[in-house]
């Protein structure tokens, strides 16, 4: 996300509503290329992506004060994209992990393990 709004700096003059439709199919992609056992860091990752990749764009004041001022600003009116982003990161690991779950449970055996030789399951 960073480097999108460095991208987004140089060609579209740090344009927050290109930044902002950008970061919908980077949420996407991300909570669909994520390990299976790292589902639930998804809708985590996004928000902080997100912030992180307004740093290029926020409006610079003068300063770190003025930097922070921008970026909190940015945040604030560009919220809609950050729970856009997030939804759509947190309904699809939803669904991956509806889907990983039932594979799992496909996969065992419905009922108690086998006795063993011993008698003891």
């Amino acid at each position: 996300m960073f480097l999108l709004g460095l991208i987004d700096q140089l060609l579209f003059g740090g344009s927050l509503t290109v930044y902002g439709v950008l970061f919908l199919p980077v949420c996407a992609l991300t909570a669909l290329w994520v390990r299976g056992s790292d589902l639930l860091t998804a809708p985590v990752l996004v928000p902080i992506a997100f912030a992180v990749g307004l740093l290029p764009l926020a409006d610079d004041g003068g300063g770190v004060a003025g930097r922070l001022m921008g970026l909190v600003t940015a945040l604030a009116t560009q919220a809609g994209w950050l729970y856009g982003g997030t939804l759509i990161a947190g309904v699809t690991v939803i669904v991956r992990r509806i889907r990983l779950v039932k594979r799992r449970r496909r996969g065992s055996p419905a009922g108690p393990a086998p006795a063993g030789p011993t008698g003891q399951a």
